[in-house]
């Protein structure tokens, strides 16, 4: 399970959580559970609830009559501790982005360095994937795509060269799509181009965004009084949501206070600095770096 994704700033995480003992937990991005497993050693008689809608991920699932393992999007957060009657909760953690498991398998299609099928859906059983964006989005689409979800600067020149090879033939698999990208930049930024651009059309893939905003909404409803939630995010997009939603209950960082001044938000954030990992967790876990954490308690 190790080998699957060692999970980022893990000490950091449950700290955040200060579980109780006989607590209700919920880790909405099991992947290869290890914050599940850290979050379980910290209490005897507590509940955690997992979620991930990777059924490869699901092959992980922690033998524990305290555990139960939902196969969903976390989306559908409210809906499935409804269901279990697991609401109000005591802490929640998010840990967003890909596993080490997803990327490096080639056939999933997250990775620049493998060739494989342009796929990226994190349920593989969704119907759109990176191929359909690839061949079937206007140029115009595909222009706003890369733009708003990767920041690329030259988005319009990708978008118009991708539907140019496309008319000569399908855009099929990662190396398709990487001789198209290798052409348009130079080579010593040609690793973060493909970078911006992956995750681009992986945001798009699995609706990130709008699934990041709707699971924060539904925290609020349930989580208890004093409640944590933690949430490690890996790229500017994510962190400004969850920083502004934090801070101001709403996704466009607009405060609002009452007659005396004072803020009128849900969640209070616990650390108004970032929390990022160590120097020496980063050489130990190199794909840790760009980990951002925030916390918030339930006011």
């Amino acid at each position: 399970m190790s080998k699957y994704h060692t999970p980022a700033l893990l000490d950091e995480c449950i700290a955040a959580l200060v579980i109780k003992e006989e607590g209700v937990y919920v880790d909405v991005t099991y992947g290869g559970g290890g914050h599940s497993k850290e979050i379980l050693k910290n209490f005897t008689k507590g509940r955690l609830i997992a979620f991930d809608q990777d059924s490869e991920a699901i092959e992980n699932k922690i033998e524990d009559e305290r555990f139960t393992l939902v196969q969903q999007n976390f989306k559908y957060l409210k809906n499935f501790l409804k269901l279990h009657r697991a609401i109000p909760v005591d802490g929640i953690l998010a840990d967003l982005g890909i596993s080490s498991h997803q990327i490096n398998t080639a056939e999933r299609g997250f990775s620049t360095r493998f060739d494989g099928p342009l796929d990226m859906r994190m349920n593989k059983e969704a119907k759109l994937s990176a191929t359909s964006i690839v061949n079937k989005y206007s140029e115009e689409k595909l222009t706003q795509l890369f733009s708003q979800y990767g920041e690329v600067r030259n988005a319009k020149t990708l978008a118009l060269k991708i539907v140019e090879k496309r008319a000569e033939k399908p855009i099929k698999t990662t190396q398709d799509l990487n001789s198209i990208c290798e052409k348009l930049v130079q080579e010593r930024k040609r690793s973060k181009y493909l970078a911006q651009v992956y995750q681009a059309i992986r945001i798009e893939v699995n609706q990130e965004l709008e699934v990041l905003k709707d699971f924060l909404i539904q925290c609020l409803d349930v989580l208890d009084k004093n409640g944590r939630i933690a949430v490690i995010s890996y790229h500017s997009l994510e962190d400004r949501l969850v920083k502004s939603f934090f801070k101001t209950g709403n996704f466009e960082g607009k405060l609002e206070k009452d007659f005396y001044g004072n803020i009128i938000r849900p969640l209070k954030p616990i650390n108004n600095k970032v929390i990022v990992p160590t120097d020496e967790e980063i050489k130990r876990n190199p794909r840790a770096r760009s980990a951002r954490l925030r916390i918030a308690t339930l006011n």
